[in-house]
């Protein structure tokens, strides 16, 4: 049995620790941030489709998350459940919501970011009008601190890196995403008065990209509608309450 750390002192064991919702065709599971969709070159790290195979062997990824990107994720239990929503997600007929915590006091209303993506090469894409595909991103701003904000994020499309490079492109990077302009962010940036022990070096308060796969929904091979919706991780959590915290608006 595959075991992964989830947080600090906790342990991921299998599955159905984080399964959001399921029924005889699909799973719907909350993916820890860590851990890739997908198995990675180095075996010895377990991947979620690892784990979903264990659950279930006949268990297929229907979509992917990044590996630091935590939220709903989907898998199909049989064939037919997985050719269901793959078809789904190939139309863009599946709703997806992530939820972004960005550097600046973003005022999204319905704000649609269209800009091309085109790969550049090891693990990283690039606005480019010439030779991207088309990309589609709505923004809308949910909460606004001191100098940050939560946005909440719709792509109409899925191209790797999407959401980051949008909000990157939009002057709003997301927290701890130095790939795409994003600043480790510190409480002493934050809160004048904190002071870090004398010999100890101040960690930054979310150590990843700072974005989470909030809701997902689509329809079942019964034509009922599926929403879940993922709680934050324990990360973004305390992430959250600092920001408010501090904040004077």
């Amino acid at each position: 049995m595959h075991i992964i750390k989830k947080d600090k002192g906790m342990k991921i064991k299998s599955l159905d620790e984080f399964i959001l919702f399921e029924n005889e065709d699909y799973i719907v599971i909350n993916k820890p941030y860590g851990i890739a969709s997908l198995q990675e070159r180095d075996t010895s790290r377990v991947s979620i489709q690892q784990l979903a195979n264990e659950y279930i062997e006949t268990a297929q990824l229907c979509h992917r998350l990044d590996k630091e990107t935590s939220g709903a994720l989907a898998l199909a239990k049989n064939p037919e459940a997985y050719k269901n929503l793959s078809g789904q997600f190939a139309k863009r007929k599946v709703n997806k919501t992530y939820h972004a915590f960005v550097d600046g006091l973003a005022e999204f209303n319905e704000f649609e970011c269209d800009l091309p993506i085109a790969i550049s090469g090891k693990g990283k894409v690039r606005i480019d009008k010439q030779e991207g595909k088309k990309s589609s991103t709505v923004f809308n701003t949910l909460e606004t601190y001191n100098k940050h904000s939560l946005v909440e994020c719709k792509p109409k499309t899925g191209r790797m890196h999407q959401i980051r490079i949008h909000l990157a492109a939009s002057k709003h990077s997301i927290i701890s995403d130095e790939q795409y302009g994003g600043n480790m962010l510190y409480l002493s940036q934050i809160k004048p008065k904190f002071r870090n022990g004398k010999y100890e070096e101040e960690q930054p308060l979310i150590k990843r990209v700072a974005l989470h796969a909030f809701k997902l929904g689509f329809t079942g091979l019964d034509g009922a509608e599926i929403v879940a919706e993922a709680p934050y991780p324990k990360d973004l959590k305390a992430l959250k309450n600092q920001l408010k915290k501090v904040t004077k608006r």
